[in-house]
């Protein structure tokens, strides 16, 4: 009998307490708070009457616009449901358990996560389904995954396992130390030149069937992680990312056909933000027992305004006319800085730096400038041409210039390393009145 994915609207989402994040107070120390406020707990921030353009805050401030961030979720939730697929979110976007939450209460199956830090924030919050989107390797890292297991009841912990001589170690460490039961694994499936994984179908099922045999860990599903592979072609893309769909099926199937799963439902995921809609369109199967088809997917929430939003096009037009017609994710994560000098004609040099935004992808993108008279769009000739630790060189055209004070705006690419540069963010809503604040735990 073939079985098919049981409906997502049947998990109930887990319920995070959120009581100390709210309770935690900030102070004038850290970065972005007001220098001559008070100290006030986060679910205290939206009655201070702040607003970010008017400068209540100091510069530079990362800030989240709470409709984005609404229509992010909503759009992620109506892609999931009409694709028929769940999602799990790589919560090491943004580290921030206020966010997991409202990611959960929008359906979202779990959360994924990259270290046992991590998996032990959000278990101790509540967090009951969790992908451990790495490979459990660290003696502490083993023993603490037995121990969330034995202490937390209902916890459903999946790890990465890619290769014979890590679930060796896994086995070793767990033979010393006594578990009730095994860690849940899914063998992670790579292409030849990427990161982890293993390299073929026949690696794959011979630490399958390894598995199968162990006393210590148990199969639980297949995943791989596409995102190395995408370059901004889509044709290339979506190639390339069914290619590694289409393995993981292959391995999915002969496990399943040898018997080597352990539960009674079977999970197949992959991770990636740039081409999730290839993957929720070719990774699904049917196999003897139910199947989970998880999404991993991280920066969708917070988006941004460069690399990922240029993979937004691509995937709004593979997706149908239906998402080529309605908005696609919109930047939430904006930083705001203050002009510090404009010591030469075309040239203005920004309070932003490293330390404030990220630069690994795609420098900051300027998108508004506020100045005495109001706030205006800027258009694509205005860029950051390099930044240092402190600072960005803004280059703009003859015509009008940023006064040394003025305001501006930029986008960013790739959140996940903005995000780990602050330790708060305040939550705006579209007039920048400072609505509510979110903690993170980097």
């Amino acid at each position: 009998m073939i079985n098919t994915m049981p409906a997502p609207d049947t998990l109930a989402p887990d319920l995070l307490d959120l009581s100390t994040i709210e309770q935690f107070v900030l102070t004038p120390e850290l970065k972005g708070y007001p220098h001559d406020a008070a100290p006030r707990a986060i679910r205290d921030i939206g009655s201070a009457g702040w607003n970010v353009l008017r400068g209540d805050l100091p510069f530079p401030v990362a800030l989240l616009k709470r409709s984005a961030l609404d229509h992010n979720l909503a759009w992620m939730a109506d892609f999931t449901r009409e694709s028929g697929v769940l999602i799990a979110p790589h919560g090491k976007t943004t580290m921030a358990p206020q966010l997991f939450a409202q990611q959960l209460a929008s359906g979202a199956w779990g959360m994924t996560l990259a270290t046992m830090q991590q998996v032990s924030l959000a278990v101790r919050l509540g967090l009951r389904r969790v992908i451990l989107a790495n490979q459990l390797v660290a003696r502490p890292d083993i023993l603490q995954a037995a121990r969330l297991l034995r202490e937390t009841p209902g916890l459903e912990l999946h790890v990465l396992v890619d290769s014979l001589a890590q679930l060796a170690l896994i086995e070793g460490v767990l033979a010393v130390d006594a578990h009730d039961a095994r860690l849940l694994a899914m063998i992670e499936c790579g292409i030849d030149g990427g990161r982890t994984g293993c390299r073929s179908v026949a690696q794959a099922m011979a630490l399958a069937r390894a598995i199968a045999g162990s006393s210590a860990v148990a199969l639980s599903g297949i995943e791989c992680y596409e995102g190395l592979q995408v370059t901004g072609h889509s044709a290339t893309d979506a190639a390339a990312v069914t290619g590694l769909m289409q393995v993981v099926q292959e391995v999915a199937r002969q496990c399943d056909a040898e018997g080597l799963f352990h539960g009674e439902e079977i999970v197949l995921s992959a991770g990636g933000s740039a081409a999730f809609d290839v993957v929720a369109r070719t990774l699904p199967m049917q196999l003897s027992r139910p199947v989970r088809t998880i999404l991993r997917s991280g920066c969708y929430l917070a988006h941004d305004s460069g690399f990922y939003q240029r993979f937004m096009e691509d995937i709004r037009a593979r997706s149908g006319a239906r998402w080529q017609e309605r908005p696609g994710l919109r930047p939430a994560l904006e930083i705001w800085c203050q002009v510090q000098s404009q010591p030469e004609p075309g040239l203005a040099i920004l309070a932003l730096g490293k330390r404030d935004a990220s630069f690994d992808l795609d420098l900051p993108m300027p998108f508004a400038w506020v100045n005495a008279a109001g706030r205006e769009p800027v258009g694509k000739d205005w860029t950051i041409a390099k930044m240092n630790d402190q600072h960005a060189y803004l280059r703009f055209p003859p015509g009008p210039a940023p006064a040394v004070g003025d305001l501006i705006g930029c986008g960013i690419s790739h959140p996940c390393t903005t995000f780990d540069k602050w330790r708060w963010l305040p939550v705006v809503d579209d007039s920048y009145d400072v609505r509510s604040a979110i903690q993170t735990f980097f």
